[in-house]
């Protein structure tokens, strides 16, 4: 998969390097801009906790060991504090049980030094694409939760009735409302929730569930 630089006036996305090691750190900069994208590195696992994560789609290129506190660490450590940033890994020293336990833990791949530069950008791309979509569907579910907030209580029995299956006579006999002032109720909730179809509503209400 080979990267495509980015269109002008687009926000770039970010690869965050963390390795030791400044003559990698400066090949990778280059590589990474030289397809479009951003990037900005540290020396140290310490020094990348204590900076804040890139706004936009972002992903870690990481070292598995570095003095002080290695790649895996900062993985767990990110991981506490809820940072959800896809990783790849490389090393100068793998193996199997080390990769397998990358892989395990999240990562996007593993890549031993030296790595082919198509290799990197290939795991990199796929790494973004990751965090691309976790972002859209961040998005999506907030956007749910504030047009379910603006229902009235009487929409979300109205809406509950409809995700179970019933009708709006049946609807109607169970709230003690006449089957028209069902028919309104449901359509202004519909509206609310830019919905058009029943299973569309029906995913609705299983995220209104999950959050």
């Amino acid at each position: 998969m080979q990267a495509q630089p980015l269109s002008r006036g687009s926000q770039p996305e970010t690869v965050v390097i963390v390795d030791d090691d400044p003559l990698v750190r400066g090949s990778m900069e280059s590589l990474f801009r030289s397809v479009g994208l951003a990037a900005r590195s540290h020396a140290s696992a310490i020094d990348a906790l204590q900076a804040p994560l890139p706004d936009g789609a972002s992903c870690l290129v990481v070292d598995v060991r570095m003095p002080h506190l290695g790649g895996f660490e900062l993985q767990q450590r990110l991981s506490e504090q809820g940072a959800q940033v896809p990783i790849v890994f490389v090393t100068g020293h793998g193996d199997i049980p080390m990769s397998v336990r990358a892989m395990k833990a999240g990562a996007i791949d593993f890549l031993p030094k030296p790595f082919r530069d198509q290799d990197m950008l290939d795991a990199v791309q796929t790494a973004l694409a990751g965090d691309r979509a976790r972002r859209a569907q961040r998005d999506i579910v907030r956007q749910v939760r504030e047009q379910h907030a603006r229902l009235t209580p009487r929409e979300r029995e109205v809406m509950a009735g409809v995700v179970r299956g019933l009708l709006n006579k049946q609807i109607a006999y169970e709230l003690g409302l006449s089957e028209i002032t069902v028919k309104l109720h449901r359509s202004s909730m519909m509206k609310k929730l830019s919905l058009r179809t029943v299973p569309d509503l029906v995913r609705t209400a299983q995220i209104v569930a999950d959050c």
